[in-house]
């Protein structure tokens, strides 16, 4: 009886005990790892609803399908047409999703995420996709410059 405490005293403190990682230089790592994936924001010198619709018409262009949101809500969310990846069988698709809000001193803050969604093998298992969050692209760029310019053109009669 002695033996089986003891032996469950040993597995315990082992599963309690853990293990050390490299310390902390793994640290900036983690953290350049999530500032990366981090959604990226842009404040705009208009209102909430003109963002909104500037967004509304950028998403439009890029051939998004608009899926939810309204100005009243703050949020706007689309998806790109879905492609063949890169393996046989495979698919991909981009998701979009924008929140808009108040700036820190005037207009109106955007905070924009783009994110891959890939489905490895689309005949045999659908709807078993993984999604990422794209990062080092230049469509979060493109996407500001788009809005800013829908905002600055003159209004349609």
């Amino acid at each position: 009886m002695k033996i089986l405490t003891l032996a469950g005293a040993c597995c315990a403190a082992a599963l309690l005990s853990g293990c050390e990682s490299g310390g902390s230089s793994d640290l900036p790592e983690l953290m350049t790892l999530g500032a990366r994936e981090a959604p990226r924001s842009r404040t705009y010198q208009a209102d909430q609803k003109a963002t909104y619709e500037a967004a509304k018409a950028v998403v439009a262009k890029m051939d998004y399908t608009f899926v939810r949101g309204g100005p009243a809500e703050g949020r706007l969310e689309a998806l790109s047409s879905i492609n063949r990846g890169e393996e046989p069988g495979s698919s991909r698709q981009l998701s979009l999703k924008v929140t808009f809000g108040p700036g820190a001193s005037s207009g109106t803050e955007m905070v924009v995420s783009f994110t891959e969604i890939i489905e490895a093998d689309s005949a045999n298992q659908p709807g078993m996709a993984t999604q990422t969050p794209l990062h080092d692209t230049p469509l979060y760029e493109d996407f500001f410059r788009d809005v800013q310019r829908a905002l600055d053109a003159p209004p349609r009669p």
